[in-house]
């Protein structure tokens, strides 16, 4: 390959363009802009993904236990992506208010309806149903019990063949962790008011236990 060698003159006016004002300037221009670009590309990474894309669930406003039956101010509705929204994710604060959450829920977490328990704490009692906890002893009876259970309530009688029955086709509402302060398992079931005053009178003096239907 031939080299071509620039007369003196030229190759210096050459020079002198190229180290010159404009050039600089032109060069500074360049690398502004693709800081600016860089920049930009970073925040839309950052950028939650909201609009088309996100839909509206519920989730928790406070840290709540088992068994809590769901207030309207404990809830709250948030932009979830559309492509991480759980299967039976509950959309609308009435979808939730009034039931009772199964397991112990953190701020922010989005409910599902796997989470809840009944309609309301009709499920099982009627119309204006209340709910009793139920302490029992035997662990083995609370391992089978599951949210929608639907049992009896039972004490003993005057004689130990004849079971008082306190409240016949109660729901189970939570099956509550256990506690190593106390002793048996807590379970929560829906009855009338009248059989919760019955399950929780005789819970104080008496032993009380579950009969599965």
């Amino acid at each position: 390959m031939t080299n071509v060698r620039l007369a003196p003159r030229l190759r210096d006016r050459l020079g002198a363009l190229l180290v010159g004002p404009g050039w600089r300037r032109l060069a500074l221009l360049r690398r502004s802009a693709a800081a600016v670009l860089a920049v930009a590309a970073l925040v839309l990474a950052l950028a939650p993904r909201t609009g088309a894309g996100g839909v509206p669930l519920v989730v928790t406003a406070v840290d709540l236990p088992a068994g809590s039956m769901l207030l309207a101010e404990q809830l709250a509705v948030r932009e979830w992506p559309a492509d991480l929204t759980p299967t039976g994710a509950v959309r609308e604060v009435a979808g939730a208010a009034g039931r009772v959450l199964v397991g112990a829920a953190r701020s922010g977490e989005p409910l599902t309806d796997v989470r809840l328990a009944g309609s309301g704490l009709a499920l099982g009692g009627g119309a204006g149903a209340a709910a009793v906890p139920v302490r029992l002893a035997d662990a083995g009876v609370a391992a089978v019990l599951v949210p929608g259970s639907r049992v009896d309530v039972v004490t003993v009688g005057a004689r130990t063949d004849e079971p008082i029955v306190l409240a016949a086709a109660a729901t189970v509402l939570a099956v509550l962790p256990e506690d190593s302060r106390t002793s048996g398992r807590l379970v929560l079931v829906a009855t009338a008011p009248g059989q919760a005053a019955r399950v929780a009178a005789a819970a104080l003096a008496d032993q009380v236990a579950i009969t599965l239907r």
